[in-house]
């Protein structure tokens, strides 16, 4: 697999800001700037030159990125519904937002470019997913994603980026899936269970 380099004064910047640096490129991809892949990158890079630190960059990555993101959820919770309003699958969109609150945050959350992101963001914010569920969910999606690229940092070194470049479509299909399924198991029982009361 063909090794992918950050340019040479990209690297001397990110080994010198560090983790301070980290959590501004995922606070800027989160709000109004589209970074595709830099704050990933940033973090696998930290994470190879410093392994022991990969927690701390993870975990850096995480609260920029949801600080980012509240920003843009107070937006969405106080003008965002026009944009909704223009698009025939608001309805659905904000159905399925009321009763999945939490996964609607997660789920995009965990996935890595180039899974839109930001529309989930704003459905959450214009279709009031309760601030307490929207910290939980993104903070939890946000940290298992940097985590994990944290870790193949570690494992893989150099070789890190590359792999998740190439695969990263079959990973969003395969976790795409994954909850697909996890979802309509967990309905499937919750329905079982209403009916058995019912009885």
């Amino acid at each position: 697999m063909k090794e992918i380099k950050l340019p040479g004064w990209l690297v001397k910047i990110t080994a010198t800001v560090g983790g301070g640096g980290l959590l501004a490129a995922c606070f800027l991809d989160s709000s109004f700037l589209t970074l595709p892949f830099i704050p990933d990158a940033l973090l696998i890079e930290l994470s190879i030159q410093r392994p022991a630190r990969m927690p701390y960059y993870a975990a850096m990555a995480a609260v920029g990125s949801l600080a980012g993101c509240i920003w843009i959820y107070l937006l969405a919770k106080k003008g965002g519904e026009a944009y909704f309003r223009r698009h025939a699958e608001s309805a659905r969109a904000r159905r399925w937002v009321e009763r999945n609150g939490f996964l609607s945050v997660f789920v995009p959350g965990v996935l890595p470019p180039p899974m839109p992101f930001k529309p989930f963001i704003l459905a959450a914010g214009v279709f009031q997913v309760p601030f307490k569920t929207f910290v939980v969910a993104l903070l939890l999606g946000r940290g298992l994603r940097y985590f994990a690229e944290g870790a193949l940092a570690v494992r893989y070194g150099p070789q890190a980026l590359p792999f998740l470049v190439a695969h990263n479509r079959a990973f969003v299909l395969g976790t795409c899936l994954a909850f697909a399924l996890l979802y309509a198991a967990s309905r499937w029982f919750s329905k079982g269970s209403a009916e058995a009361e019912n009885k």
